[in-house]
């Protein structure tokens, strides 16, 4: 592993990867999210901050990506530093090379590691052979970096994290996952809808809730999504097709039928809610175009600070 001289940086997180929001804390959330704002506000009046000069990053793809690969391969250029874009194709890993092997190779000539792919066990795989830090950029179980955004989101336009409700309206899938944990470790009530059958890990919500209780929030998996929009403040959405699962495309056009984001079921929300979608978008699908491109939608600052959320974990982690 490449070694570099100490700059003096209080490390915020004490585990060597960010694989998941569920063995971090809120005080551990709370601290990245204030770096992330004074990264934020250093780069808007044209504060040079380069923490990360002369280090690298690894970035694997095996799903293809707007928003992760170009706001990791930025933000590594923002701090100094400087970032490799490898997809399965480029590495002898897609020729059968072990994740193991993959992962000490690497531990010689980067700093850290982010990977986007398919099974989560193949991040704690790398993150468990490799010496350097990994960052979990998305897999099929869990979505953090989006995370750790959103709340950043949430907290610059309703000043607050705690005693909010967040509906979320879709599939219990990777992005679901993580906003339970964030949720609950940032004492926001968390409800989710989604058709029977479609419903969140129940291991992963029990886990979720004992989290909550500590913050005093609550997690609610109902299948009526205008009982989990009332009196909402964030209402969130997510395709209703991952990749990966386009063969089952057209059950999933029927089965959620009723789930969209519409005009109509927004009557149950707060006056003041704010929409939010991780991006891609299908528009008249899980959302009508009305939602959001109208005004209570907040999307593209969402997906902007996923620039200024992940500069604070790759300073948190590769410093």
């Amino acid at each position: 592993m490449i070694k570099t001289k100490t700059s003096g940086y209080t490390k915020i997180l004490e585990q060597k990867d960010f694989l998941t929001l569920s063995n971090v804390t809120n005080k551990q959330v709370q601290q990245l999210l204030n770096l992330a704002q004074s990264i934020k506000e250093k780069l808007a009046v044209g504060e040079e901050y380069s923490p990360l000069k002369g280090k690298t990053l690894a970035m694997i793809f095996e799903k293809s990506s707007t928003r992760t690969r170009v706001s990791f391969e930025v933000g590594m250029l923002q701090l100094g530093g400087h970032a490799l874009f490898l997809t399965d194709k480029d590495l002898q890993i897609g020729r059968g090379e072990t994740i193991g092997d993959t992962a000490q190779v690497l531990s010689e000539f980067v700093n850290g590691i982010m990977i986007r792919t398919f099974e989560h066990d193949k991040v704690e795989e790398l993150a468990h052979y490799a010496s350097i830090p990994v960052i979990n950029g998305l897999t099929d179980m869990f979505h953090p970096c989006q995370a750790l955004a959103d709340l950043l989101t949430i907290l610059e336009i309703k000043g607050k994290l705690s005693g909010l409700k967040l509906a979320y309206i879709g599939d219990g899938n990777n992005m679901a996952n993580s906003l339970i944990h964030a949720c609950a470790l940032m004492g926001i009530d968390f409800s989710i809808a989604s058709p029977k059958g479609y419903e969140p890990n129940s291991a992963l919500v029990e886990e979720a809730v004992k989290m909550a209780d500590s913050q005093g929030s609550v997690i609610e998996v109902v299948n009526d999504p205008f009982m989990a929009i009332k009196n909402a403040d964030i209402i969130y959405g997510d395709v209703w097709t991952s990749m990966g699962q386009e063969t089952e495309n057209e059950k999933r056009l029927k089965d959620f039928s009723g789930f969209q984001v519409n005009s109509d079921i927004l009557l149950a929300a707060k006056k003041d809610y704010i929409y939010m979608h991780c991006l891609p978008v299908h528009r008249g699908e899980e959302v009508a175009a009305e939602v959001i491109d109208g005004p209570h939608s907040v999307v593209f600052h969402q997906a902007g600070n996923r620039l200024h959320a992940q500069k604070a974990l790759l300073v948190d982690l590769l410093s």
